[in-house]
């Protein structure tokens, strides 16, 4: 068995992180390497971390002192590059309990240029899936049902030993992970562009697949996980008189509005939204160089369209001026570089030299007709031709389709 380093950022969240520290050293033989990042914790993370250091030498722990957050983007990375010792590293949540014979699942089918996946087992707090088990064990480590989720598992681990109709893997990613360290390095790891959190796990499963990556779930192994506890919900799940898990104020404030600014983020960086398929194995769409020229656009058309080219070309400068001022904060993209004044004297483009160029009206702009330009990539793809296109209100300069995405496999920032 080759060794592993759990890779775990935590902010206040320590009787989750108590539960899957347990897990870990409870369900494998196996002196695994786990190591810690304290986000600014103001529960007694750090102290706790430490007292199990003095017991625990595979234990290593990052501090941030803070008040600040860094953040999952920033932590993962910090810890991969800084801390782990073992060439295998996983990305593991702090809510998350590791199942018994997961390690030895994983071992199984993880090679240089493989990244593997556990099975979740999750409560009834996000859609369903085929990727993943919905069953309630429990929402809060004071009411986990361990015995019975152990025996459940054991059950599932014996099925995938016969005919049963359930695949021993499947081609799909999500948390939690694990893959060489020098595969991790060689595209980057984590993209900041999305710190402090939300995205940056697309992001990444995006470049696996454009670098060649295998993407395997075993359903050998699996964890129990009470579903983004410490960094999304701000008052967790409750339970109805009846039993049943709702959440109440589902997502705070802080990662709603963090959210928004990652899929901002994500969209200007691939032109597209988060795609996969039912398994979830992403679906990568072409990145085309894309200008937008755009008459009679006001503030809230430019934020709507900026994000969806490359570059957009407008007529009124005092409304490039507050829009840059008050989205640059946002983003690490260079807001002078994307948005631009109509200049030029040709009329076609007005300036614009992109290798395709899409004129648009603003006033014959609405929701529906937006949607042909939230999936602008698919339908340049299926055209598949240089030259001029009508689509509804828009008017397509197609110089060249250059794919771009081979660009953004590797993080350099």
């Amino acid at each position: 068995m080759e060794l592993i380093s759990f890779i775990i950022p935590s902010r206040t969240n320590l009787k989750y992180l108590k539960q899957a520290y347990r897990s870990i050293r409870k369900n494998s033989p196996h002196p695994h390497e786990i190591c810690f990042a304290d986000d600014a914790s103001t529960d007694g993370t750090k102290e706790w971390i430490e007292e199990m250091m003095k017991t625990d030498p595979n234990i290593k722990l990052h501090i941030n002192k803070g008040p600040e957050r860094l953040g999952h983007t920033i932590l993962y990375d910090t810890l991969v590059n800084d801390y782990a010792t073992h060439d295998r590293v996983m990305i593991f949540h702090a809510d998350m309990y590791l199942c018994p014979k997961s390690d030895e699942a994983i071992d199984k089918h993880l090679k240089p240029g493989k990244v593997v996946s556990l099975t979740r087992i999750e409560p009834p707090l996000h859609p369903e899936g085929p990727e993943k088990i919905i069953e309630d064990f429990g929402i809060e480590p004071e009411e986990f049902k361990e015995e019975e989720l152990l025996k459940e598992v054991t059950t599932l681990q014996l099925m995938h030993g016969t005919d049963y109709n359930f695949a021993k893997f499947t081609e799909g990613i999500f948390a939690p992970w694990v893959m060489y360290k020098k595969d991790f390095q060689s595209i980057g790891g984590h993209d900041p562009l999305y710190a402090p959190q939300s995205k940056e796990d697309s992001d990444i499963f995006n470049r696996f697949v454009l670098a060649g990556y295998e993407l395997i779930q075993t359903w050998e192994g699996f964890v129990y996980h009470m579903t983004s506890r410490g960094s999304r919900f701000k008052d967790g799940a409750v339970r109805n008189p009846d039993g049943q898990v709702f959440m109440k104020n589902r997502e705070s404030s802080e990662w709603l509005e963090q959210n928004q600014r990652s899929t901002r983020n994500f969209i200007r960086k691939w032109g597209h939204m988060v795609n996969h398929d039912e398994m979830m194995k992403p679906i990568i769409p072409p990145k085309y160089d894309v200008g937008f020229v755009v008459k009679e656009c006001n503030y809230n058309f430019l934020h709507a369209l900026e994000p969806w080219c490359s570059n957009i070309y407008i007529e009124y400068t005092g409304i490039i001026d507050s829009y840059i001022k008050k989205e640059q904060p946002d983003t690490m993209y260079d807001l002078k570089d994307r948005v631009h004044h109509i200049y030029g004297h040709r009329r076609q483009t007005y300036g614009a030299k992109n290798d395709v160029v899409v004129e648009i009206d603003a006033k014959e702009l609405n929701a529906d007709n937006f949607q042909n330009l939230v999936h602008l990539s698919t339908i340049l793809e299926d055209s598949g031709e240089v030259g001029e296109m009508e689509l509804d209100i828009f008017k397509i300069q197609i110089n060249k389709l250059t794919n771009y995405n081979d660009n953004l496999i590797v993080c350099d920032r």
